[in-house]
């Protein structure tokens, strides 16, 4: 792959310095596995948002329960409380 340049104040490059220096590794290093994080935690995001989409869909739960009787949480009684 081949090297290009970013421009930082330099500020922020001696914080990536300090932050790199801190685990053990070079500045590119550390920007790479920064990259890798921040595109996991998007993904991460998008996959989340959709799975609460999905599970917030009305008889969801339900369904579930029927197909897998035996990992159904119980019921509470709710009977008696006050409303």
């Amino acid at each position: 792959m081949a090297d290009t340049t970013v421009k930082v104040d330099s500020e922020t490059r001696d914080r990536f310095a300090a932050v790199a220096a801190a685990r053990g590794q070079s500045v590119r290093a550390y920007l790479a596995e920064l990259a890798i994080e921040e595109e996991n935690q998007i993904k991460l995001s998008k996959a989340t948002a959709e799975f609460r989409e999905i599970i917030a869909r009305p008889g969801l739960a339900e369904a579930f329960d029927e197909a897998f009787p035996d990992d159904a949480p119980a019921r509470r009684n709710t009977a008696g409380r006050a409303a």
